[in-house]
């Protein structure tokens, strides 16, 4: 992708070149700004409905968490699957077991470093659809739960 363009995909998106973490071999893919673009999307949605950000791209060596928000004591790990259309099916699908693993995994680094006794937690998915100018957001509050022991 020319610097030029992707300069302009990334101030449309009101990100700084480094805030996109690169491919290895330099710039971002599309998918990789449609994938931003929806976490800023989910953040907002969130953050209209009461939620604070915590963190955002919360990594914990090759997994992250798109966005960790606060509200009233419940702390969720938001996992975000943006789409542009349905072929693929609903972005909530999208989070299988595995991603479901990674995710708890992720989630434990994050609690042990940074969590308060007081605190519930959760894993929540938003699902972004984005058609042109048209923009749906689903949120599933407690999408799955920790495995028992």
């Amino acid at each position: 992708m020319p610097t030029s363009m992707r300069a302009r995909l990334l101030d449309q998106l009101g990100e700084s070149p480094a805030s996109t973490e690169p491919t290895p071999g330099g710039n971002p893919t599309p998918a990789m700004l449609l994938g931003i673009r929806g976490e800023r999307i989910a953040e907002r949605f969130l953050k209209e409905r009461g939620w604070r950000t915590m963190q955002r791209r919360f990594r914990s060596g090759h997994r992250d968490v798109d966005l960790i928000m606060e509200r009233r004591g419940i702390v969720a790990f938001v996992e975000v699957k943006t789409r542009t259309g349905v072929s693929f099916g609903s972005p909530v699908e999208a989070v299988h077991w595995y991603k479901q693993r990674q995710l708890v995994k992720s989630a434990q680094v994050w609690i042990s470093r940074h969590g308060r006794l007081d605190d519930a937690y959760r894993f929540d998915v938003v699902g972004v659809w984005i058609s042109g100018e048209r923009v749906r957001v689903r949120h599933v509050e407690s999408a799955f739960t920790l495995p028992s022991r």
